[in-house]
């Protein structure tokens, strides 16, 4: 295939400024052979030696090819940032056939290791970022919030958990509310936490209870259902609350919100309205650092032990689930957010040990209302 005789028009583009330019094209075939490029515009006729063309891919019109030299520049890709555009079929296509050299990627010498020298260092810091500046950031935020803001933020995490499992999934019975506001206030440790506590039971088989941010303690049916004690209750309870005066929930908050933020920049922006249902995950599935899981035990510990509830309520509760879900040891327990039933389930009996005389958290009629709260719901 022969290139077309005589010029044909293309679209020349400087590189300095964004005039498009109306321009001819002709083959030289004098040595070394070249494309004529001549027009009106400042710094025409030019002559682009074939075997420094170089082609680009990434365009979006297919039916045009545009081209650039093989330039002596400081970029890592050293290219002229003059283009031309060929829409002629007869050249385009020549220039793609004859010049086997036209798409090949020019680095300069060392430039792949630069390249990966400061991907890597990007990729460092990203993660320092992510995993040691933002828990930081979040740890001194979470003491400066408003309790007001707070509040307003777990109120909105407690609607979401009510749009996931349904508008009337709240069991809402006044005599099983009143029992719940008792206990949780007896493990609240008003010299850490004088802002108001709010427990709320969700009427759902899961096994499992969270705390949100502002004094919020949400029980699913299920880990109600799973309590085979009143202290097991209790324990949990105790746990939870250990969350909310250290204020865990906020933390977590506020760190994910840094996290979804560094992560939409790099994979795409989140919408305000996603951005609360990952927030609402992230406590559901109680993804709180080992160190925060540990201290809502000891804390929980020390209340139930100041209140006269045996702690080994919660060692009887995590060896059902231990026996019901397995555990994990070695290595993979440390990678887990919490630590493993085994340590769990062994600090709890060594806590029960050192507790003096206890008493049920609650009475058999109160823990037998408990069980009945979400059955007319």
């Amino acid at each position: 295939m022969r290139p077309p005789e005589g010029p044909v028009p293309a679209v020349f583009f400087d590189g300095e400024t964004s005039a498009r330019h109306q321009v001819t094209v002709s083959v030289d075939w004098r040595t070394p052979p070249a494309l004529i490029v001549e027009g009106q515009a400042s710094g025409l006729p030019l002559r682009w030696l074939l075997e420094r063309l170089r082609g680009l891919s990434d365009q979006a019109d297919k039916t045009t090819l545009v081209v650039t030299l093989l330039a002596d520049t400081e970029d890592e890709a050293p290219r002229d940032p003059a283009r031309l555009v060929i829409s002629d079929p007869a050249l385009r296509d020549w220039v793609v056939r004859s010049r086997p050299n036209l798409f090949k990627r020019d680095l300069r010498e060392g430039a792949g290791v630069k390249l990966a020298t400061r991907a890597l260092a990007a990729t460092v810091a990203f993660l320092v970022i992510l995993f040691v500046l933002l828990p930081q950031m979040a740890n001194t935020l979470a003491t400066l919030i408003p309790p007001e803001r707070e509040a307003a933020l777990g109120r909105a995490t407690v609607r979401q958990v009510e749009l996931l499992f349904g508008s009337d999934a709240r069991c809402d019975d006044a005599e099983a509310q009143e029992i719940l506001d008792d206990l949780a206030e007896r493990f609240v440790d008003r010299a850490l936490y004088d802002a108001p506590l709010t427990v709320i039971v969700m009427d759902n088989p899961m096994v499992n209870a969270f705390a949100a941010p502002g004094g919020h303690v949400v029980f699913f049916r299920g880990m109600i259902d799973e309590a085979q004690s009143p202290d097991e209750l209790a324990a949990v309870m105790a746990h939870e609350i250990g969350h909310v005066v250290a204020r865990d929930p906020t933390r977590l908050m506020l760190r994910s919100v840094g996290s979804v933020g560094i992560l939409g920049l790099v994979l795409g922006d989140f919408a305000g309205g996603g951005l609360i249902v990952v927030l609402t995950d992230q406590l559901l599935e109680s993804s709180y650092s080992r160190e925060a899981e540990e201290n809502a035990d000891l804390y929980a510990f020390e209340r139930m032990i100041e209140q006269g509830v045996d702690p080994g309520a919660l060692a009887d509760l995590f060896g059902r689930m231990k026996d019901q879900h397995g555990d994990v040891e070695g290595l993979a327990s440390h990678i887990m957010t919490h630590p493993s039933f085994a340590d769990r389930i062994a600090e709890a009996r060594r806590q029960s040990d050192r507790a003096g005389e206890t008493a049920p958290a609650l009475t058999d009629a109160q823990f037998a209302i408990l069980k009945d709260s979400c059955a007319g719901t």
